[in-house]
Protein backbone atom coordinates (compact mmCIF):
# COMPACT_ATOMS: atom_id res chain seq x y z
CA UNK A 1 0.00 0.00 0.00
CA UNK A 2 2.86 2.36 0.77
CA UNK A 3 4.31 1.85 -2.73
CA UNK A 4 1.08 2.98 -4.41
CA UNK A 5 0.92 6.64 -5.40
CA UNK A 6 -2.24 8.39 -4.19
CA UNK A 7 -4.58 9.88 -6.83
CA UNK A 8 -4.11 13.43 -5.58
CA UNK A 9 -0.33 13.07 -5.86
CA UNK A 10 -0.70 11.95 -9.48
CA UNK A 11 -3.13 14.82 -10.11
CA UNK A 12 -0.63 17.30 -8.65
CA UNK A 13 2.20 15.97 -10.79
CA UNK A 14 0.04 16.09 -13.94
CA UNK A 15 -1.15 19.66 -13.25
CA UNK A 16 2.39 20.86 -12.53
CA UNK A 17 3.60 19.24 -15.74
CA UNK A 18 0.80 20.81 -17.80
CA UNK A 19 1.29 24.26 -16.30
CA UNK A 20 5.05 24.17 -16.85
CA UNK A 21 4.58 22.87 -20.41
CA UNK A 22 2.10 25.62 -21.34
CA UNK A 23 4.27 28.27 -19.67
CA UNK A 24 7.33 27.05 -21.59
CA UNK A 25 5.35 27.04 -24.87
CA UNK A 26 4.25 30.65 -24.30
CA UNK A 27 7.68 31.91 -23.22
CA UNK A 28 9.53 30.08 -26.01
CA UNK A 29 7.01 31.07 -28.68
CA UNK A 30 9.53 33.02 -30.79
CA UNK A 31 11.71 29.89 -31.12
CA UNK A 32 9.18 27.02 -31.02
CA UNK A 33 6.85 28.40 -33.71
CA UNK A 34 9.44 28.81 -36.49
CA UNK A 35 10.99 25.49 -35.46
CA UNK A 36 7.67 23.65 -35.81
CA UNK A 37 6.85 25.29 -39.16
CA UNK A 38 10.36 24.45 -40.37
CA UNK A 39 9.97 20.85 -39.20
CA UNK A 40 6.65 20.36 -41.03
CA UNK A 41 7.87 21.99 -44.26
CA UNK A 42 11.12 20.02 -44.07
CA UNK A 43 9.17 16.77 -43.83
CA UNK A 44 7.11 17.88 -46.84
CA UNK A 45 10.22 18.72 -48.91
CA UNK A 46 12.34 15.74 -47.84
CA UNK A 47 11.16 13.55 -50.80
CA UNK A 48 12.36 16.30 -53.15
CA UNK A 49 15.78 16.20 -51.47
CA UNK A 50 15.87 12.40 -51.64
CA UNK A 51 15.12 12.53 -55.37
CA UNK A 52 17.99 14.96 -55.99
CA UNK A 53 20.38 12.90 -53.87
CA UNK A 54 19.66 9.78 -55.95
CA UNK A 55 21.36 11.61 -58.83
CA UNK A 56 24.54 12.02 -56.75
CA UNK A 57 23.79 15.62 -55.77
CA UNK A 58 25.40 16.48 -52.40
CA UNK A 59 23.06 16.85 -49.47
CA UNK A 60 23.96 20.48 -48.78
CA UNK A 61 23.02 21.35 -52.38
CA UNK A 62 19.77 19.34 -52.33
CA UNK A 63 18.75 20.99 -49.05
CA UNK A 64 19.54 24.42 -50.49
CA UNK A 65 17.53 23.62 -53.64
CA UNK A 66 14.53 22.60 -51.49
CA UNK A 67 14.73 25.92 -49.61
CA UNK A 68 14.87 27.82 -52.90
CA UNK A 69 11.81 25.93 -54.15
CA UNK A 70 9.86 26.82 -51.01
CA UNK A 71 10.93 30.48 -51.17
CA UNK A 72 9.99 30.64 -54.86
CA UNK A 73 6.45 29.50 -54.05
CA UNK A 74 6.20 32.04 -51.22
CA UNK A 75 7.43 34.84 -53.49
CA UNK A 76 4.76 34.00 -56.07
CA UNK A 77 2.04 34.02 -53.38
CA UNK A 78 3.36 37.29 -51.92
CA UNK A 79 3.53 38.93 -55.37
CA UNK A 80 -0.06 37.87 -56.05
CA UNK A 81 -1.37 39.35 -52.81
CA UNK A 82 0.69 42.53 -53.31
CA UNK A 83 -0.90 43.14 -56.72
CA UNK A 84 -4.38 42.37 -55.42
CA UNK A 85 -3.98 44.65 -52.40
CA UNK A 86 -2.67 47.46 -54.64
CA UNK A 87 -5.77 47.17 -56.83
CA UNK A 88 -7.93 46.99 -53.71
CA UNK A 89 -6.37 50.17 -52.29
CA UNK A 90 -7.04 52.03 -55.56
CA UNK A 91 -10.78 51.71 -54.88
CA UNK A 92 -10.54 53.22 -51.40
CA UNK A 93 -12.25 56.49 -52.41
CA UNK A 94 -15.14 54.67 -54.06
CA UNK A 95 -15.42 52.40 -51.03
CA UNK A 96 -15.62 55.44 -48.70
CA UNK A 97 -18.32 57.09 -50.84
CA UNK A 98 -20.44 53.94 -50.88
CA UNK A 99 -20.02 53.52 -47.13
CA UNK A 100 -21.15 57.11 -46.55
CA UNK A 101 -24.22 56.56 -48.75
CA UNK A 102 -25.06 53.40 -46.85
CA UNK A 103 -24.78 55.21 -43.52
CA UNK A 104 -27.06 58.00 -44.78
CA UNK A 105 -29.67 55.44 -45.81
CA UNK A 106 -29.42 53.79 -42.40
CA UNK A 107 -29.85 57.20 -40.77
CA UNK A 108 -33.01 57.76 -42.82
CA UNK A 109 -34.40 54.35 -41.83
CA UNK A 110 -33.85 55.14 -38.15
CA UNK A 111 -35.67 58.47 -38.49
CA UNK A 112 -38.55 57.05 -40.55
CA UNK A 113 -39.29 53.92 -38.53
CA UNK A 114 -38.06 54.78 -35.01
CA UNK A 115 -38.15 58.62 -35.00
CA UNK A 116 -34.51 58.72 -33.94
CA UNK A 117 -32.80 61.92 -34.99
CA UNK A 118 -29.05 62.03 -35.29
CA UNK A 119 -26.45 62.12 -37.95
CA UNK A 120 -24.74 58.85 -38.66
CA UNK A 121 -22.05 59.66 -41.20
CA UNK A 122 -18.57 58.55 -42.13
CA UNK A 123 -16.88 61.33 -40.15
CA UNK A 124 -18.52 60.20 -36.93
CA UNK A 125 -17.60 56.59 -37.60
CA UNK A 126 -13.97 57.55 -38.26
CA UNK A 127 -13.83 59.71 -35.12
CA UNK A 128 -15.31 56.85 -33.07
CA UNK A 129 -12.64 54.51 -34.44
CA UNK A 130 -9.88 56.96 -33.51
CA UNK A 131 -11.37 57.39 -30.01
CA UNK A 132 -11.35 53.62 -29.57
CA UNK A 133 -7.71 53.49 -30.70
CA UNK A 134 -6.68 56.23 -28.27
CA UNK A 135 -8.47 54.53 -25.36
CA UNK A 136 -6.88 51.14 -26.12
CA UNK A 137 -3.43 52.25 -27.24
CA UNK A 138 -1.59 50.10 -24.73
CA UNK A 139 -3.33 46.83 -25.62
CA UNK A 140 -3.14 47.54 -29.36
CA UNK A 141 0.57 48.33 -29.08
CA UNK A 142 1.21 45.06 -27.28
CA UNK A 143 -0.71 43.16 -29.95
CA UNK A 144 1.16 44.85 -32.81
CA UNK A 145 4.50 44.31 -31.10
CA UNK A 146 3.71 40.64 -30.53
CA UNK A 147 2.64 40.19 -34.16
CA UNK A 148 5.78 41.97 -35.40
CA UNK A 149 8.02 39.78 -33.27
CA UNK A 150 6.24 36.66 -34.53
CA UNK A 151 6.65 37.76 -38.16
CA UNK A 152 10.32 38.56 -37.51
CA UNK A 153 10.89 35.14 -35.98
CA UNK A 154 9.54 33.48 -39.14
CA UNK A 155 12.67 34.63 -40.96
CA UNK A 156 14.32 31.83 -38.98
CA UNK A 157 12.15 29.22 -40.76
CA UNK A 158 14.40 28.88 -43.88
CA UNK A 159 17.48 28.59 -41.65
CA UNK A 160 15.87 25.89 -39.51
CA UNK A 161 14.58 24.10 -42.62
CA UNK A 162 18.05 23.96 -44.18
CA UNK A 163 19.62 22.59 -41.00
CA UNK A 164 16.85 20.02 -40.45
CA UNK A 165 17.12 18.78 -44.04
CA UNK A 166 20.91 18.70 -43.80
CA UNK A 167 20.98 16.72 -40.54
CA UNK A 168 17.73 14.75 -40.95
CA UNK A 169 19.41 11.33 -40.66
CA UNK A 170 21.22 12.37 -37.50
CA UNK A 171 17.98 13.71 -35.95
CA UNK A 172 16.17 10.47 -36.79
CA UNK A 173 18.96 8.36 -35.28
CA UNK A 174 18.92 10.53 -32.17
CA UNK A 175 15.19 9.91 -31.62
CA UNK A 176 15.68 6.17 -32.14
CA UNK A 177 18.64 6.06 -29.74
CA UNK A 178 16.97 8.26 -27.10
CA UNK A 179 13.66 6.40 -26.94
CA UNK A 180 14.65 2.96 -28.22
CA UNK A 181 17.36 2.57 -25.54
CA UNK A 182 19.07 -0.18 -27.53
CA UNK A 183 16.13 -2.59 -27.14
CA UNK A 184 15.22 -4.15 -30.48
CA UNK A 185 11.45 -4.13 -29.96
CA UNK A 186 11.47 -0.51 -28.76
CA UNK A 187 13.73 0.56 -31.63
CA UNK A 188 11.41 -1.07 -34.16
CA UNK A 189 8.39 0.65 -32.62
CA UNK A 190 10.11 4.07 -32.63
CA UNK A 191 11.07 3.64 -36.28
CA UNK A 192 7.47 2.71 -37.08
CA UNK A 193 6.20 5.82 -35.28
CA UNK A 194 8.68 8.04 -37.17
CA UNK A 195 7.60 6.56 -40.50
CA UNK A 196 3.90 7.00 -39.71
CA UNK A 197 4.39 10.60 -38.51
CA UNK A 198 6.40 11.46 -41.63
CA UNK A 199 3.74 9.96 -43.92
CA UNK A 200 0.96 11.70 -42.00
CA UNK A 201 2.57 15.16 -42.22
CA UNK A 202 3.43 14.79 -45.92
CA UNK A 203 -0.04 13.62 -46.94
CA UNK A 204 -1.82 16.10 -44.70
CA UNK A 205 0.07 19.18 -45.95
CA UNK A 206 0.03 18.08 -49.61
CA UNK A 207 -3.67 17.24 -49.44
CA UNK A 208 -4.46 20.50 -47.67
CA UNK A 209 -2.64 22.50 -50.36
CA UNK A 210 -4.62 20.69 -53.07
CA UNK A 211 -7.91 21.43 -51.30
CA UNK A 212 -6.93 25.11 -50.95
CA UNK A 213 -6.13 25.31 -54.68
CA UNK A 214 -9.51 23.76 -55.60
CA UNK A 215 -11.40 26.07 -53.23
CA UNK A 216 -9.53 29.13 -54.55
CA UNK A 217 -10.67 28.32 -58.11
CA UNK A 218 -14.28 27.59 -57.09
CA UNK A 219 -14.56 30.67 -54.84
CA UNK A 220 -13.09 32.96 -57.51
CA UNK A 221 -15.40 31.59 -60.24
CA UNK A 222 -18.43 32.00 -57.98
CA UNK A 223 -17.57 35.62 -57.11
CA UNK A 224 -16.71 36.45 -60.74
CA UNK A 225 -20.07 35.12 -61.92
CA UNK A 226 -21.89 37.20 -59.30
CA UNK A 227 -19.91 40.27 -60.36
CA UNK A 228 -17.94 41.08 -57.21
CA UNK A 229 -14.88 43.28 -57.71
CA UNK A 230 -11.52 41.76 -56.67
CA UNK A 231 -13.14 38.32 -56.87
CA UNK A 232 -9.83 36.45 -57.24
CA UNK A 233 -8.37 38.14 -54.14
CA UNK A 234 -11.44 37.30 -52.03
CA UNK A 235 -11.59 33.75 -53.41
CA UNK A 236 -7.94 32.94 -52.71
CA UNK A 237 -8.04 34.60 -49.29
CA UNK A 238 -11.11 32.62 -48.24
CA UNK A 239 -9.52 29.39 -49.51
CA UNK A 240 -6.30 29.96 -47.56
CA UNK A 241 -8.25 30.46 -44.33
CA UNK A 242 -9.52 26.90 -44.79
CA UNK A 243 -6.36 25.72 -42.97
CA UNK A 244 -8.29 26.53 -39.78
CA UNK A 245 -11.10 23.92 -39.51
CA UNK A 246 -14.63 25.12 -38.71
CA UNK A 247 -13.60 28.73 -38.00
CA UNK A 248 -11.60 29.51 -41.16
CA UNK A 249 -14.41 29.12 -43.74
CA UNK A 250 -16.67 31.45 -41.74
CA UNK A 251 -13.94 34.09 -41.46
CA UNK A 252 -13.15 33.80 -45.18
CA UNK A 253 -16.74 34.40 -46.28
CA UNK A 254 -17.33 37.47 -44.08
CA UNK A 255 -15.02 39.82 -46.01
CA UNK A 256 -16.59 39.40 -49.51
CA UNK A 257 -20.09 39.51 -48.00
CA UNK A 258 -19.35 42.84 -46.28
CA UNK A 259 -17.70 44.18 -49.43
CA UNK A 260 -20.76 43.25 -51.53
CA UNK A 261 -23.08 44.73 -48.89
CA UNK A 262 -21.29 48.09 -49.11
CA UNK A 263 -20.45 48.33 -52.81
CA UNK A 264 -23.49 46.68 -54.47
CA UNK A 265 -26.95 48.16 -54.85
CA UNK A 266 -29.05 45.22 -53.68
CA UNK A 267 -29.09 43.05 -50.58
CA UNK A 268 -29.64 39.99 -52.77
CA UNK A 269 -25.94 39.88 -53.71
CA UNK A 270 -24.61 39.25 -50.15
CA UNK A 271 -27.24 36.54 -49.73
CA UNK A 272 -26.19 34.89 -53.00
CA UNK A 273 -22.53 35.04 -51.94
CA UNK A 274 -23.40 33.46 -48.59
CA UNK A 275 -25.33 30.69 -50.36
CA UNK A 276 -22.43 30.15 -52.80
CA UNK A 277 -19.88 29.80 -49.99
CA UNK A 278 -22.21 27.43 -48.17
CA UNK A 279 -22.58 25.15 -51.22
CA UNK A 280 -18.82 25.15 -51.90
CA UNK A 281 -18.17 24.35 -48.25
CA UNK A 282 -20.56 21.41 -48.45
CA UNK A 283 -18.53 20.01 -51.34
CA UNK A 284 -15.30 20.65 -49.40
CA UNK A 285 -16.39 18.89 -46.23
CA UNK A 286 -18.16 15.97 -47.95
CA UNK A 287 -16.04 15.39 -51.06
CA UNK A 288 -12.73 17.27 -51.40
CA UNK A 289 -11.25 16.90 -47.91
CA UNK A 290 -12.42 13.29 -47.29
CA UNK A 291 -11.19 12.20 -50.74
CA UNK A 292 -7.90 14.13 -50.99
CA UNK A 293 -6.78 14.49 -47.38
CA UNK A 294 -8.55 11.30 -46.34
CA UNK A 295 -8.38 10.11 -42.75
CA UNK A 296 -4.86 11.39 -42.08
CA UNK A 297 -6.12 13.62 -39.26
CA UNK A 298 -8.55 11.06 -37.87
CA UNK A 299 -9.66 13.04 -34.83
CA UNK A 300 -13.22 13.60 -33.70
CA UNK A 301 -14.88 17.02 -33.89
CA UNK A 302 -14.72 17.60 -30.11
CA UNK A 303 -10.95 17.02 -29.98
CA UNK A 304 -10.43 19.20 -33.07
CA UNK A 305 -12.39 22.13 -31.64
CA UNK A 306 -10.62 21.87 -28.29
CA UNK A 307 -7.23 21.86 -30.01
CA UNK A 308 -8.19 24.92 -32.08
CA UNK A 309 -9.25 26.94 -29.02
CA UNK A 310 -6.29 25.80 -26.90
CA UNK A 311 -3.91 26.65 -29.74
CA UNK A 312 -5.53 30.08 -30.09
CA UNK A 313 -5.05 30.77 -26.38
CA UNK A 314 -1.39 29.69 -26.39
CA UNK A 315 -0.05 30.83 -29.80
CA UNK A 316 -2.88 32.78 -31.41
CA UNK A 317 -3.55 32.24 -35.13
CA UNK A 318 -0.40 30.14 -35.55
CA UNK A 319 -1.60 27.86 -32.76
CA UNK A 320 -4.95 27.34 -34.48
CA UNK A 321 -3.06 26.12 -37.56
CA UNK A 322 -0.36 24.06 -35.85
CA UNK A 323 -2.35 22.30 -33.15
CA UNK A 324 -4.33 20.18 -35.67
CA UNK A 325 -1.29 18.31 -37.12
CA UNK A 326 0.29 18.26 -33.66
CA UNK A 327 -2.84 16.59 -32.31
CA UNK A 328 -2.76 14.06 -35.16
CA UNK A 329 0.89 13.28 -34.39
CA UNK A 330 0.01 12.88 -30.70
CA UNK A 331 -2.74 10.43 -31.67
CA UNK A 332 -0.28 8.35 -33.73
CA UNK A 333 2.08 8.16 -30.75
CA UNK A 334 -0.75 7.27 -28.35
CA UNK A 335 -1.99 4.50 -30.67
CA UNK A 336 1.48 2.95 -30.84
CA UNK A 337 2.29 3.11 -27.10
CA UNK A 338 0.20 0.62 -25.15
CA UNK A 339 -0.08 2.69 -21.97
CA UNK A 340 -1.31 5.72 -23.96
CA UNK A 341 -3.88 3.93 -26.13
CA UNK A 342 -6.89 5.16 -24.08
CA UNK A 343 -5.88 8.75 -24.87
CA UNK A 344 -5.54 7.86 -28.55
CA UNK A 345 -9.05 6.41 -28.41
CA UNK A 346 -10.31 9.64 -26.80
CA UNK A 347 -8.79 11.72 -29.62
CA UNK A 348 -9.93 9.41 -32.43
CA UNK A 349 -13.17 8.87 -34.24
CA UNK A 350 -15.72 6.35 -33.05
CA UNK A 351 -16.60 3.80 -35.73
CA UNK A 352 -20.30 3.81 -34.91
CA UNK A 353 -20.59 7.61 -35.03
CA UNK A 354 -22.44 8.43 -38.26
CA UNK A 355 -21.52 12.10 -38.03
CA UNK A 356 -17.90 11.15 -38.69
CA UNK A 357 -18.66 8.96 -41.71
CA UNK A 358 -17.75 10.12 -45.17
CA UNK A 359 -20.42 10.92 -47.73
CA UNK A 360 -21.47 8.30 -50.27
CA UNK A 361 -19.97 10.38 -53.10
CA UNK A 362 -16.60 10.56 -51.32
CA UNK A 363 -16.66 6.79 -50.77
CA UNK A 364 -17.36 6.14 -54.46
CA UNK A 365 -14.53 8.44 -55.52
CA UNK A 366 -12.16 6.67 -53.10
CA UNK A 367 -13.24 3.27 -54.44
CA UNK A 368 -12.55 4.42 -58.02
CA UNK A 369 -9.10 5.65 -56.97
CA UNK A 370 -8.23 2.33 -55.34
CA UNK A 371 -9.46 0.38 -58.38
CA UNK A 372 -7.40 2.46 -60.80
CA UNK A 373 -4.32 2.16 -58.57
CA UNK A 374 -4.64 -1.64 -58.49
CA UNK A 375 -5.00 -2.10 -62.27
CA UNK A 376 -1.29 -1.75 -63.18
CA UNK A 377 -0.34 -4.39 -60.58
CA UNK A 378 -2.71 -6.91 -62.15
CA UNK A 379 -1.21 -6.27 -65.57
CA UNK A 380 2.29 -6.95 -64.27
CA UNK A 381 1.21 -10.27 -62.79
CA UNK A 382 -0.39 -11.35 -66.05
CA UNK A 383 2.77 -10.43 -67.95
CA UNK A 384 4.79 -12.66 -65.74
Amino acid sequence: MNDEIKWYVKYTYIMIGLILTVFAMIMAKSVVLPLLFALFFSILLSPFCNTLERYKIPRFLSSFAAILLGLFVLVIIGFFFYNQMTAFAADADMFAERLEELLERFDGILYTWFAIEGEINLDRVVSAVFDFIRENTASLTRGITGAASTITSFFLVPVFMYLILLFRDMLKNFVVMAFGKGIESSTTKIQSIITKVKTLVQRYIAGLLMVIAILAVLNSIMLLVIGVDHAIFFGVFAAMLNVIPFVGPIMGSILPILYALITMDSLIYPLIILLGFYIIQLFESNLFTPTIVGSQVSMNALATLLLIFIGAQIWGLAGMILFIPLGAILKVICDEVESLQPYGYLLGRVKGDKSEERSALAKKVSELRTKTSKKPKKKKKSDK
